[in-house]
């Protein structure tokens, strides 16, 4: 059994198929209906949803970063080498099947933000950052609060050089 889907009259797609193009079922294929047409198959890398999970976990007021103690030590560490990068999958793990996905975080959060709001609204946009870019359905995001940011207790302050 197939289902078809019309897009609006004078609309394009963006395979350039006409507009009687067919989409097979999960049931059919074992991936999502977003991800299985009659031209293909696409799969998600699981590297790319935790990026996106990452990424959507960042833009939240409140979240001052990813990661434990020892994640964050080495990410400051590779940020030193010239030409690298920050990950942005520090701090988050995933499992993702052939429908569904599961993410687990762990962050640090600013000091007098209300952990169960944040938390909230990060569980919010990381469901629908993932769920929006790759069609996997997001089964659950659990959060690890792993310490809380007090401004002005810098960690990385530069310390002072003994010789001058």
């Amino acid at each position: 059994m197939t289902a078809t889907h019309s897009p609006p009259a004078n609309s394009t797609t963006p395979s350039g198929t006409s507009s009687s193009e067919k989409i097979i079922p999960a049931q059919a294929t074992g991936q999502s209906m977003a991800l299985a047409s009659p031209q293909g198959t696409t799969t998600v890398a699981d590297t790319v949803v935790q990026k996106i999970a990452g990424l959507a976990t960042r833009e939240i007021n409140g979240v001052y970063a990813l990661g434990g103690g020892a994640s964050r030590a080495f990410g400051a560490l590779r940020e030193r080498i010239p030409g690298a990068t920050a990950s942005a999958a520090q701090g988050v793990a995933v499992e993702v099947g052939e429908t569904q996905a599961a993410v687990d975080l762990q962050i640090l959060v600013e000091y007098g933000v209300s952990i169960a709001d944040l938390a909230k609204a990060v569980r919010r946009n990381v469901i629908t950052a993932i769920e929006r870019m790759t069609g996997l359905e997001v089964v659950e995001v659990n959060i690890h609060v792993s310490d809380v940011h007090i401004p002005g207790a810098e960690d990385d302050a530069p310390e002072p050089t003994r010789v001058q």
